[in-house]
């Protein structure tokens, strides 16, 4: 890789990315950085290499680091000046290393209403305008009001909800856009009733998912009219070990569209287990299941 542009932040060279993710698997980065704030990452954009690819990882909730490592510079949007979360009247504006869970209590703490679904939702405010993240009947599209991010090439772009041309676990914006900040809009209601559903948002998924497991979320998309847990559970694959190059993985006995690592698992066990139960569904049912899981970087 050529030489890198002087930052303020951190650059790491040949960084192991199994410790960001909730998998605890994968190889390392060519290069990874963690800006200083907004404008290190602009300058960085701006002077690295075009060639050189960019890959954006956020909490590591969602994603398979293949073994072989991610070539390039992965980013990771951490620490205070990425995590703001500021509210104003009806608005809740979060920087894109929020998490979730974080802007949905902030939500509760100023009697705003309609963020609560956050609290079940493992990740980042960049993960989820990327993917229209959601549960529970509600996505971000139904809150969102405007983001603005950096282009590869480090110019700012800002976005309304309309531009967005969000569908189901979709987003038309460019894959390549780093998101920075994000504003929403909630509806006016007493802190202590929005508090007490996202209790209730809370208790569900701790009964309901493995929460404790090293997990990545939900694995696959629903099909239009299918659950894909129920999928999952009637091919059999519900607790069914699978192994290709490590000590296995399987899907949860507590929820059958969540993969886990229940041990010493590779990246190529876990995506090898979700491309083994699309087959299977595929052919016992003939419906197709889509990745949700992000899968980057390259075979070990």
């Amino acid at each position: 890789m050529s030489s890198l542009p002087e930052v303020r932040g951190k650059l790491l060279l040949n960084e192991p990315l199994g410790p960001f993710t909730w998998f605890r698997v994968g190889g390392n980065a060519d290069a990874l950085f963690i800006p200083a704030d907004a404008d290190d990452l602009a300058d960085f954009l701006k002077a690295l290499d075009p060639s050189v690819p960019v890959t954006v990882l956020g909490v590591g909730s969602n994603v398979i680091v293949r073994d072989g490592g991610v070539e390039g510079v992965v980013i990771r949007l951490a620490g205070r000046p990425f995590a703001g979360i500021t509210t104003e009247g009806e608005t809740i504006t979060a920087g894109a290393g929020a998490l979730d869970s974080m802007v949905a209590k902030a939500s509760a703490k100023a009697g705003l209403a309609g963020l609560e679904f956050y609290a079940g939702i493992p990740g980042t405010i960049g993960g989820a305008l990327t993917m229209n993240a959601g549960c529970y009947g509600a996505e971000t599209k139904d809150i969102l009001v405007s983001a603005w991010g950096l282009t590869r090439s480090g110019e700012r772009v800002d976005y309304a909800l309309a531009d967005f041309g969000y569908t189901y676990r979709h987003s038309e914006a460019p894959a390549d856009i780093i998101w920075i900040e994000a504003t929403y809009r909630g509806t006016p209601d007493e802190p202590e009733a929005v508090a007490a559903r996202i209790a209730e948002i809370t208790s569900r998924r701790e009964l309901t998912q493995p929460i404790r497991d090293k997990t990545g979320g939900s694995t696959f998309k629903n099909p239009p009219g299918h659950s894909s847990w129920k999928l999952v559970d009637e091919a059999g694959w519900r607790g069914k070990l699978f192994k290709a190059t490590g000590g296995g993985a399987m899907f949860s006995e507590l929820h059958s569209n969540f993969m886990i690592n229940p041990g010493e698992a590779t990246a190529a066990d876990i995506e090898g287990l979700g491309d083994a139960v699309r087959a299977d569904v595929l052919a016992k049912t003939g419906v197709q299941l889509d990745w949700e899981i992000k899968r980057i970087g390259r075979a070990g």
